[in-house]
């Protein structure tokens, strides 16, 4: 088979498009024959031997990145009910990556059933992008009261959040980095959106809804997007954290307790201790994209071009999820 291939640490062109062994499933395991694979912005972190990137340990070298997956079960190991034969399939595969490739294999367990009318491209970025909002939005409420600034709002989180809160009624601030994306914040029904590389930005939020309107912040970026939208939080705000792709920020925790302003990191125990788990997520993000209550934006590249995903996701030049199509 076709697969990238990481024979060493480092920049995006060490992920070498290479033919590889086909791999052969264990038992309790399927296999996959890829039709979309899931490109995360810590695939990049891992790609450079940052270990400190997130919750995923780095592997030994080779190996084959990616760990979100939609085909085909096209064979099944000992053990495995063989009615997956022929199925398609969208699964994420856990710490043990893989799927970047044209085919790849993972735990029977972890399978979904993919939704009909929902393409592969979507199905990816519902099990990993689509579980993950999900679980965000479940540690606060949503009510129409309910003002949210959500950076990096064009992004493949962003771009569900938006639509969410959008349906449930609330006040919606998006901030994305060009006019572009922005343009495609208003389309996912943002009441305010706005290109945070114009430092301007913060008085245009408070010229429309005043000095500290917001009750609820999504910060999957930190840096000074979110130090500046911090600011912004009114008595009794909420800061979601669940990200810091613009570095972690410090805070003045007694200002803010002045204020009644809270942060709360999500990620890791914290969502995985719900109840349900990921599992659960998974289940009802497809069940939400599949009914189109959910849009997922989906930026594709062929499987040989994994490199250049992994240099636009980085210097910011996608929108949505970036997913490789062998």
């Amino acid at each position: 088979m076709r697969a990238i291939h990481l024979h060493e640490f480092g920049p995006a062109e060490n992920l070498r498009y290479e033919t590889v062994p086909d791999p052969e499933p264990e038992p309790g395991q399927v296999r996959i024959a890829v039709r979309a694979a899931g490109v995360h912005l810590l695939d990049t972190s891992l790609r450079q031997g940052i270990i400190a990137a997130g919750p995923m340990p780095l592997t030994a070298l080779p190996t084959i990145p990616g760990r979100e997956v939609a085909g085909t079960v096209d064979r099944v190991g000992p053990g495995v009910d063989e009615s997956w034969l022929g199925r398609s399939v969208v699964a994420h595969i856990g710490q043990v990556p893989g799927g970047y490739a044209e085919l790849t294999v993972t735990e029977a367990e972890r399978l979904h059933e993919i939704p009909a009318g929902l393409d592969p491209g979507a199905a990816v970025a519902m099990i990993g992008t689509g579980r993950t909002a999900l679980g965000i939005l479940g540690f606060t409420d949503i009510t129409a009261d309910t003002v949210a600034i959500v950076p990096s709002a064009a992004g493949g989180i962003g771009t569900l959040l938006v639509q969410y809160l959008a349906e449930a009624g609330a006040t919606v601030i998006g901030l994305a980095g060009g006019k572009v994306k922005a343009d495609q914040v208003y389309e996912n029904g943002a009441d305010l959106a706005l290109d945070y590389l114009d430092p301007s930005w913060p008085d245009a939020v408070r010229a429309r809804y005043g000095e500290h309107p917001a009750t609820l912040l999504f910060d999957g970026v930190g840096g000074e997007i979110a130090r500046t939208a911090v600011d912004l939080l009114g008595k009794g705000g909420l800061r979601l954290v669940f990200g810091w792709s613009g570095g972690r920020i410090e805070l003045d925790d007694r200002a803010l307790a002045e204020r009644g302003v809270t942060s709360r990191e999500v990620l890791g125990a914290p969502m995985l201790e719900r109840s349900g788990g990921l599992r659960a997520l998974e289940t009802r993000a497809l069940a939400e994209a599949a009914a189109g209550r959910l849009r997922p934006a989906v930026h594709p590249f062929p499987l040989a071009e994994a490199a250049a995903a992994h240099r636009a996701l980085e210097t910011r030049a996608t929108t949505g999820k970036v997913v490789l199509l062998p």
